[in-house]
């Protein structure tokens, strides 16, 4: 199928017992058995719910997997794909990275005995002189959250497998819409799917899809044994906004365009990064791995003090500062106070974070008016 009738109709079929088009919510947490073990393959919604299945079916078509699995965040799904790993094994992430990220392989997994090396996975030869004999995982986010910084899939994938360790790339930013690390090499992939799959800022949702029938199962069974499951509601209000995944990533990457040229040239600010300007270190790799280059952003002010802000976040109209991304509205983020806080303040600014740095959701509005408002609150700036 191609990409827009695959969106409206992946994992969805009409329901077998009543023809209803839109897979039904199913809010129950029990089955009946016909005997016990004899049962129509549900037995309790933790384990398995049909409404799930439905979203992890339309999760593995998106990104041409053999299976998806659905969790009730994307920490969660993060969660389990580092619990394929074992106490003193080492694991490759990249240094500009979400937070949320950073957060628990810092201070959950290498408590639980993980070591963690942070490079810059845009540059391969810094991923190869970070491998170590007990290197099990590169994780790569491309693009990066704040910064933007594109990582080559395919050649990460090469060192990985060379090394007998896996690719996981997490594609939020990007969807399968744009960029399908799979088809590029990589192992596995995970998505918030609190972002652009369901897009409207309304649930919470994590996403995991790959073909290795041995890690299909043991990610099945922390799903189960752990619990960290989304509820039917949460399932279809993701499936719901698939539907509209490729129009939304259309719009969100045209208007991300716009902004990114329109800023470019404006007096206020340091620098735009955006994979979609000619001027982007990343800019040629982005154009080869992905479809558009999406709907975020990240802008450097010129500001002497954080507190010359203020006036700028009073003068939005459009735009909100809000945590979060992806959805249909504009949002507006300033990572070293909100989705980054959980880094080191001399890391953050080692990476580029600075009290100047902020990220932009472009949401689905039109182009002028968010660039209008952008500007107009740029001139509150002293």
């Amino acid at each position: 199928m191609r990409w827009h009738t695959l969106a409206v109709h992946a994992g969805t079929e009409p329901d077998p017992l009543t023809g209803a088009v839109m897979t039904p919510v199913y809010f129950t947490s029990t089955y009946a058995q016909e005997a016990p073990g004899v049962h129509k393959g549900y037995e309790y919604s933790r384990t398995h719910n049909p409404t799930r299945t439905a979203l992890e079916m339309a999760f593995a078509q998106l990104e041409g997997a053999k299976y998806g699995l659905a969790f009730a965040s994307g920490l969660a799904a993060t969660d389990a794909v580092l619990r394929l790993l074992r106490p003193g094994d080492h694991v490759i992430a990249g240094r500009d990275l979400y937070g949320g990220t950073y957060r628990i392989l810092r201070r959950v997994f290498e408590n639980w005995g993980l070591q963690v090396d942070f490079v810059h996975t845009s540059d391969p030869a810094q991923v190869e002189a970070a491998f170590r004999p007990n290197t099990k995982m590169i994780w790569v986010e491309t693009p990066t959250n704040p910064l933007l910084h594109i990582s080559p899939i395919a050649i990460l994938a090469e060192i990985a497998h060379n090394r007998g360790a896996r690719l996981v790339v997490d594609n939020t930013f990007a969807t399968p819409y744009l960029q399908q690390p799979l088809q590029l090499g990589a192992d596995i992939v995970v998505h918030s799917a609190t972002k652009y799959l369901g897009g409207h800022s309304d649930v919470v949702l994590g996403a995991v899809m790959l073909n290795s029938d041995a890690d299909y199962e043991q990610l099945r069974f922390l799903q189960n044994a752990v619990g960290g499951v989304p509820g039917p509601m949460d399932c279809f209000l993701v499936l719901r906004g698939i539907k509209t995944l490729p129009l939304r990533m259309q719009k969100h990457s045209e208007n991300a365009q716009r902004l990114a040229e329109a800023l470019s040239a404006h007096p206020k600010i340091e620098r735009v990064y955006y994979p979609g300007l000619p001027s982007h270190p990343g800019h040629l790799i982005a154009k080869q791995q992905m479809r558009l280059f999406g709907g975020m952003l990240s802008v450097e002010l010129k500001v002497k003090d954080v507190n010359d802000l203020r006036p700028f976040w009073e003068a939005l109209r459009i735009f909100t500062l809000a945590e979060s991304l992806g959805g249909v509205e504009s949002l507006i983020n300033h990572p070293a106070r909100m989705t980054h806080a959980s880094i080191p303040e001399e890391e953050r600014k080692a990476l580029g974070i600075t009290e100047g740095l902020l990220r932009l959701s472009v949401g689905i509005e039109d182009a002028d008016d968010l660039l209008e408002d952008f500007s107009q609150a740029l001139r509150k700036i002293p």
